[in-house]
């Protein structure tokens, strides 16, 4: 079974402006994704700072629909100091440090992909792809080839 770990921006793309095509496609593939996770296809993992990060949205209705799909969650990952080292590494790297933090997470879920829509996170990640311990997709193509 596959284990993912979605990022803010995936849980907050089903809310987005739908007029553009891509933005469309990504929240068919994360609405595809949690429907699979209901109904125990996928396992999602996540963590307490998708907690932090969803309790610092300021729209309060998407901030609420988005703390309703984290009742699918299967697992919670807690930042420990160990995991707060490993984050600073990856913003030496030059990664976000909330992005740094959900990465470590995911890699210490040890999941099978790290899913985000956020371009300069992917872009990162494949810069830094040898450095990091955790595959990072986009949720179009991560299930393009899971549906394969």
């Amino acid at each position: 079974m596959k284990r993912v770990y979605l990022d803010v921006c995936c849980l907050n793309r089903p809310f987005d402006d739908q007029e553009q095509e891509r933005i469309h496609l990504e929240s068919e593939a994360v609405r595809y994704i949690l429907k699979h996770i209901r109904l125990g296809d996928v396992i999602w993992i996540g963590s307490s700072v998708l907690d932090l990060e969803i309790n610092r949205t300021t729209d309060i209705e998407k901030r609420d629909s988005v703390i309703a799909f984290m009742a699918e969650l299967s697992e919670k990952i807690f930042a420990t100091e160990k995991e707060i080292e490993r984050a600073r590494v990856l913003e030496s790297l030059g990664f976000k440090a909330m992005d740094a933090l959900h990465l470590v997470c995911a890699e210490k879920a040890k999941v099978d992909a790290f899913l985000t829509v956020d371009d300069k996170l992917m872009k990162k990640s494949k810069a830094n792809v040898d450095k990091l311990r955790v595959r990072v997709e986009n949720p179009v193509t991560w299930l393009q080839e899971v549906i394969e």
